[in-house]
């Protein structure tokens, strides 16, 4: 599998296995969380994405326990974390309401939870989850600046912002920025023209994709959009899902889509995307059906 380089000593799987659902699971035993993370591997996606409130900050001690229970998984793995979503659960039960804390002791204190939740003594890649209206830039990117430094973080970037969120962060940082994170998917086609896909790629920087199956409502939907994936995938002899999946790949930015399932068998086909080959019509064939109309 491709490998897509995030800064000069860290790189990513060019797909990434999403663990937003890890703990919902109805078996969160550390044998099968670990032949999840096999299934992933022996396809070579090597890159797992985690954040501090899934599963109620849960899913991070389940990953955890499988971890600990084979420590030889750590070496072939990066890890991706997040932060600053502070939601009334778990450790914040008595939080009154839901918000995004992006100051230097949240930060710090979500990246020592996750490390102990975890298991590991550094993380490869922490994102801010979402932009906080009350972001002090200045001490949010000292604080990590601080972690890199440190060796706790090896690198750092940012989900859910635009091109002026990333801009105010980075003002207030000596680290870059490596990565966004950001819906996008056939079901969310407008950061495409927007002016996000278009900042991240004039600057070469690596965009993650979360929810590239719109929430599972690409591979259940009905409709046009539906009707042309069924058809590629056909003729290409695979599902709905790698189709969707590769319509993302074939973008020239280098996206990197975040795939989550808890289905042993699903896991072991989402490198099927890479097979996919979609020329230039074929893909505006889908971008038409997800804008509705054609092009102007």
């Amino acid at each position: 599998m491709d490998r897509i380089s995030i800064d000069s000593d860290l790189s990513f799987s060019r797909l990434v296995y999403g663990m937003w659902r890890v703990a919902d699971d109805t078996d969160t035993s550390p044998a099968f969380v670990e032949a999840k993370i096999q299934a992933c591997l022996d396809q070579g996606i090597t890159t797992f994405d985690q954040a501090d409130i899934y599963g109620g900050y849960v899913a991070e001690a389940v990953l955890g326990d499988a971890l600990k229970a084979n420590p030889k998984l750590r070496n072939r793995m990066e890890i991706v974390t997040k932060c600053d979503i502070v939601v009334p659960a778990g450790r914040y039960a008595d939080t009154p309401v839901k918000h995004y804390d992006t100051s230097r002791k949240h930060i710090e204190y979500s990246v020592e939870c996750s490390l102990r939740d975890m298991g590991l003594d550094h993380i490869d890649m922490l994102l801010i989850h979402r932009p906080d209206p009350l972001m002090d830039h200045n001490e949010t990117g000292a604080a990590l600046d601080d972690l890199v430094q440190s060796g706790k973080v090896r690198a750092v970037g940012v989900s859910n912002f635009r091109p002026y969120d990333w801009d105010l962060l980075q003002s207030g940082m000596k680290t870059k920025l490596s990565t966004n994170q950001i819906e996008i998917s056939l079901a969310e086609v407008a950061p495409f023209t927007n002016g996000d896909m278009a900042f991240h790629q004039r600057q070469g920087h690596a965009m993650m994709a979360w929810s590239p199956l719109g929430g599972g409502a690409l591979m259940t939907g009905k409709g046009e959009v539906a009707d042309r994936l069924d058809v590629i995938a056909a003729d290409q002899g695979v599902d709905r899902a790698a189709v969707a999946v590769a319509f993302l790949l074939r973008h020239p930015s280098n996206i990197l889509p975040v795939l989550g399932t808890n289905n042993l068998d699903r896991i072991a086909k989402i490198s099927d995307a890479l097979k996919v080959e979609l020329d230039r019509p074929t893909w505006f064939s889908l971008y038409e059906a997800a804008l509705g109309r054609e092009v102007a």
